[in-house]
């Protein structure tokens, strides 16, 4: 029966494309896989140019896919399930494509997109290694392009489609929907037309970093793929060293990507989420962090190979696992085992069979080739000298990678306990159970990162190395003493120990940013195009730097100083005394400020509330205003989901969120007015005071009243005194228009007041009192200052932009001896 309104076409061409996508990534693995295994050069060409024409087929199909699911989206076709669940009318256009990728298949179809553009890059760049490097970049294409086929073998499906329609997915039934079924029980033809609009765009990744920061993400998760086929294809083709140096640029590049990515999650979180910080060791985050860690450390051993002939095996090793840690983390993300541990997993789609294929796949095959191949790997029997470059950088990257399996052996207890059947809970504190061991890692990797770049490769004589590094050392001394004392790090909540590795760690800091800076005019001569790995370690020590100070001086300003406790549940990890709450309208003292709610705004096309929240110095005429927003659900289990919002300052930024709001629904006015017969100086009383009556007159102060200049206008100027000595001003008036008598009822928020003017007599007026819990309103906030937390954001900057230069330099080095050998 064909159904009014609905546009099948797109779905029928997107679902070609993924079928397309499908066969074409299969066949170019094969024919790749033939011209590698082929000894004959005719045989290799025929083979490549079915190989190139294959992938130039899949990335066609890929970009189509996008451009299929960006229109089904964008124009809000809700007859497919994948509009409906992440789209709606109201959301602005600019957070569409985090629609795209909110979902797993929009996901998947994105890390694919990415892989096209490296795989197309390679094609056209790498001569010698194309055929071997591409079997494994093809084969992840066909991996992928199984999770958004969508179809079945017998009674196994295979993949999540994003083209399929929600009545083929029974999300339309008579118990959900029942005006879309005639009285039959069968779908009616116009079913569509009830379908106002669709489920939306989660409130939290309505956020700008959300249309920005998965693309640069799933872009590092892409880019590790190329280091893992160099290895596999030097492997596979028993030419250890070969592929080292064509391999070099793109590791470094995916690093300083991947990188970037992760810490652009930061400051998604750091804006979006009330945890309060940039960072909490969420189970997520983690397993995108440890890829990165393990990337790191086959940089620093290609390094060392390439200059002494050690840790080539080292080497080989940690471009593996890099990967195998992507696809692991892709595991533990959107199998759902997280979901209960994490604000980012994906939920669980039924499809976690496929996903340990799709984990095992490249597992144990690769893993299996390095352990056949090890010992035919060349290595160097003697041991690198204490005094040598190469030698730290592999005590190094050691540390790096034992901080990666410390933090991936925490994040996979969910996995553990499956397995096994064991119910061990997390940390009571997370973050301090994760930064105790961590941060003497990060002491050390810090000074490491100060010092290597002073040793010579092979050996270095003491004299030689102390001559140079004398005066970093020094300078970094004085300057971290000069954070520690002047900067006030009294950080002692974990006792003196974790205070002591802070002030360390700090040096360490600041000794890696000196050292390598000098390093840039002392050791390269300030040639900056040689300069990449010096600023990344600049920028990493300002990393590390700007994470211990604005941690160890985070500090709390909204102490509660109003007297109001909020309870937040026995489930809640709030703090009633460091929230603080706000009547509107009240200044508030808050530290260093005072206060207030001024007034909250909503807009049609947004589901979110947002508070004017104004901040005034105590001691001076200055102040900045705020305005966190928040999505309300009474009704369900969501509570309140806060955006937080911050005030940058070069040196420090205030950041607050909301944390309760009253409850509309609860505090329904059902109270009524109590009518008083007084003259000018009557007193009547009420629960928290008394209120007395001025004087009666037309001299109306209040502004934006809704009278006409015929009306006649009389006002009651009455006076509250409140228990706590408060006294406010308050005016009901009284609107004569004809016939008709309108009382204008006034206010005292705090006092929870409404008086009512409602009429008048010859010895008086009479006036409506009325106390109701409704009137009040307010807001509960959590402020934090974060000192330096600028100092981060820098380092990560410097970071990427040294590894992009690095990159770029590998890659001209890697042209000129290109041209050398023509």
């Amino acid at each position: 029966m064909p159904f009014i309104g609905e546009q099948l076409l797109p779905g029928q061409i997107g679902n070609f494309l993924a079928i397309l996508s499908f066969v074409a990534s299969l066949l170019a693995t094969v024919a790749y896989f033939k011209a590698t295994q082929s000894q004959i050069p005719s045989v290799q060409q025929s083979w490549k140019r079915i190989a190139r024409v294959s992938f130039l087929a899949e990335i066609i199909a890929i970009i189509g896919i996008f451009a299929v699911l960006y229109f089904i989206i964008s124009n809000h076709r809700f007859e497919y399930k994948y509009a409906w669940q992440h789209s709606n009318y109201q959301l602005p256009m600019q957070y569409i494509l985090a629609c795209f990728w909110e979902g797993q298949e929009g996901s998947f179809l994105l890390w694919s997109f990415w892989h096209c553009v490296l795989g197309g890059i390679i094609m056209l760049r790498e001569r010698k290694w194309e055929a071997p490097v591409m079997v494994t970049i093809s084969f992840m294409q066909f991996a992928l392009a199984t999770m958004v086929i969508g179809i079945y073998f017998f009674d196994f499906k295979l993949g999540s489609n994003p083209f399929v329609l929600m009545r083929n997915e029974g999300m339309l039934s008579p118990e959900q929907f029942p005006i879309g079924f005639d009285s039959e029980g069968h779908l009616r033809s116009d079913y569509l037309s009830f379908i106002r609009d669709g489920n939306g765009l989660n409130p939290l990744l309505q956020n700008y970093w959300m249309t920005i920061h998965p693309p640069v993400l799933f872009l590092g998760f892409a880019s590790t793929i190329v280091p893992f086929a160099f290895a596999v294809a030097g492997l596979w083709k028993k030419d250890f060293g070969g592929w080292v140096l064509p391999a070099r640029p793109w590791a470094i590049f995916s690093a300083g990507i991947l990188g970037l990515g992760i810490m652009m999650g930061a400051a998604w979180a750091y804006e979006s989420l009330t945890f309060g910080g940039y960072w909490a060791w969420d189970p997520v985050e983690n397993a995108s962090l440890v890829p990165w860690l393990i990337a790191i450390c086959g940089i620093h051993t290609l390094i060392a190979y390439k200059h002494t002939g050690h840790s080539l095996r080292a080497t080989f090793l940690f471009f593996i696992l890099q990967f195998l840690f992507i696809i692991y983390s892709t595991f533990l993300t959107r199998s759902g085992i997280l979901g209960d541990t994490s604000v980012h997993a994906f939920t669980d789609l039924g499809m976690n069979t496929q996903l340990l294929v799709f984990l095992l796949i490249f597992v144990i095959p690769s893993l299996t080739l390095f352990a056949i191949r090890y010992k035919q790997i060349p290595t160097i029997l003697k041991e690198e000298a204490f005094s040598s470059r190469e030698f730290w950088l592999f005590v190094g990257s050691l540390l790096f990678f034992i901080s990666a399996i410390f933090i991936i052996g925490k994040t996979s207890l969910p996995v553990f306990n499956k397995l096994f059947g064991t119910k061990y809970a997390p940390a009571q504190d997370i973050e301090y159970s994760y930064n105790k061991v961590l941060i003497l890692f990060s002491f050390v990797i810090a000074l490491l990162t100060a010092i290597s770049q002073y040793l010579k490769y092979k050996q270095t004589t003491g004299a030689a190395f102390i001559k140079s590094i004398w005066l970093p050392a020094l300078i970094a001394l004085i300057a971290s003493l000069s954070i520690s004392i002047w900067g006030d790090i009294n950080y002692n909540k974990y006792g003196v120990g974790y205070l002591a590795i802070i002030h360390l760690s700090i040096f360490a800091a600041v000794f890696g940013v000196v050292a390598n800076g000098m390093y840039i005019f002392t050791g390269i001569k300030g040639k900056m195009i040689k300069a990449g790995a010096s600023i990344a370690h600049v920028g990493f020590g300002l990393t590390l730097l700007g994470i211990l100070i604005s941690s160890s001086k985070k500090e709390v300003i909204s102490w509660n100083t109003s007297g109001i406790m909020v309870n937040f549940g026995e489930q809640s990890k709030e703090n009633p005394a460091e929230n603080l709450t706000l009547v509107k309208g009240i200044a508030t003292d808050m530290g260093k400020y005072m206060v207030t709610y001024q007034g909250d705004s909503t807009h049609p096309s947004d589901p979110k509330q947002y508070f004017k929240i104004h901040f005034k110095y105590k001691n001076k005429d200055e102040g900045f205003t705020l305005y966190p927003d928040a999505f309300v659900n009474f009704k369900g289990n969501e509570g309140i989901m806060a955006n937080p919002d911050s005030k940058h300052y070069l040196h420090k930024d205030v950041f607050t969120y909301i944390t309760s709001l009253p409850n509309k629904e609860k505090n329904k006015d059902t109270s009524t007015f109590r009518e008083h017969k007084i003259k000018p100086g009557d007193t009547v009383f009420y629960s928290q005071g008394f209120l007395v009556l001025d004087n009666v007159g037309r001299d109306i102060k209040r502004k934006n009243i809704p009278y006409e200049s015929t009306d006649s206008v009389f006002a009651a100027s009455v006076t509250v005194y409140a228990k706590d000595s408060s006294r406010y001003a308050a005016e009901p008036l009284l609107i004569l228009r004809g016939n008709n008598i309108m009382p204008v009822a006034d206010t005292v928020i705090s006092q929870s007041l409404v008086l009512a003017f409602s009429g008048a007599e010859a010895d008086g007026i009479k006036l409506g009192v009325k106390e109701s819990n409704s009137v009040l309103e307010y807001v509960t906030l959590k402020a934090y200052q974060f000192p330096m937390i600028n100092v981060l954001w820098l380092g990560i900057l410097l970071m990427t932009f040294g590894s992009m230069l690095a990159t770029w330099n590998h890659i001209q080095k890697n042209r000129r001896s290109e041209l050398k050998s023509v």
